[in-house]
């Protein structure tokens, strides 16, 4: 397991680039002298305001997608070169509302993963079962066929993350237990030890994310296959996104 904590937010579509500024401000000084990794990923037009403001912090900014292609005919796409010029070092890839609001496949997800690598920004791989493939037992298949079509091929010496969202869980306030977390972490560790190998599968840090607050996660990161936390909502309010960082800063794996 990883022995660093990762602390990952997702503002989606919200902030601007003055917004995302003075956020920054804000935090930088809540978060001085912490370990833990803390990651934004931010609107495509508050990344170059956010990066300037972190610069010179430990808070390292992302995106939350990018196409596949290195350029070309694509109205509306961006590039991860562009990104990575308006100073991202990550990208999310494969969020649950990319899959199921505009029809992401696990192949199309696996070229973008290749294309960030190849570009020099770190994948996040997001996955995750929905409610009706949850209570159909399905969870297992799901999570299975996400990270295997997603990973498939990708260099053992690559650098990415992992991050299991389950869908019934992203903004609808319910929390998957600790124990249920726990169980689909460990699964995913499974899954990735299958496509890599024991000792790589060991070195991925695999995040929760799922209605994460400063008042859950705690017990989260306390468990053994759990090394971080992508956090939404919570993510967007500075005080708060401070102390779910400072309530997970300590948290070692078992």
């Amino acid at each position: 397991m990883s022995q660093e904590i990762f602390v990952v937010a997702n503002w989606k579509m919200h902030k601007t680039a003055r917004e995302a500024a003075a956020y920054l401000e804000e935090i930088i000084p809540l978060l001085e002298g912490i370990s833990t990794k803390t990651w934004l990923a931010v609107p495509y037009t508050s990344i170059s305001s956010a990066a300037k403001a972190a610069k010179g912090s430990p808070i390292l900014i992302g995106a939350q997608n990018m196409n596949d292609a290195q350029s070309g005919a694509f109205t509306g796409e961006i590039a991860a070169l562009m990104l990575k010029e308006a100073g991202a070092s990550f990208v999310l890839l494969g969020h649950s509302e990319r899959r199921h609001a505009f029809g992401e496949t696990n192949e199309f997800i696996h070229r973008k993963i290749i294309r960030a690598l190849q570009d020099d920004l770190v994948p996040v791989l997001c996955v995750g079962e929905t409610a009706a493939e949850r209570e159909a037992g399905h969870t297992e298949k799901v999570l299975h066929g996400q990270l295997k079509q997603c990973l498939e091929g990708i260099p053992k010496e690559s650098e990415f993350l992992v991050a299991y969202e389950p869908v019934w869980a992203i903004g609808t306030g319910k929390t998957a237990t600790p124990k249920i977390a726990e169980e689909a972490h460990a699964f995913c560790r499974n899954c990735l030890e299958e496509i890599f190998g024991k000792k790589k599968a060991a070195q991925i840090p695999l995040l929760y994310g799922g209605s994460v607050k400063p008042e859950n996660v705690s017990e989260l990161t306390m468990q053994k296959e759990i090394d971080g936390v992508l956090v939404g909502g919570a993510s967007l309010d500075p005080q708060a996104f401070a102390q779910i960082v400072l309530n997970c800063k300590s948290k070692g794996k078992k």
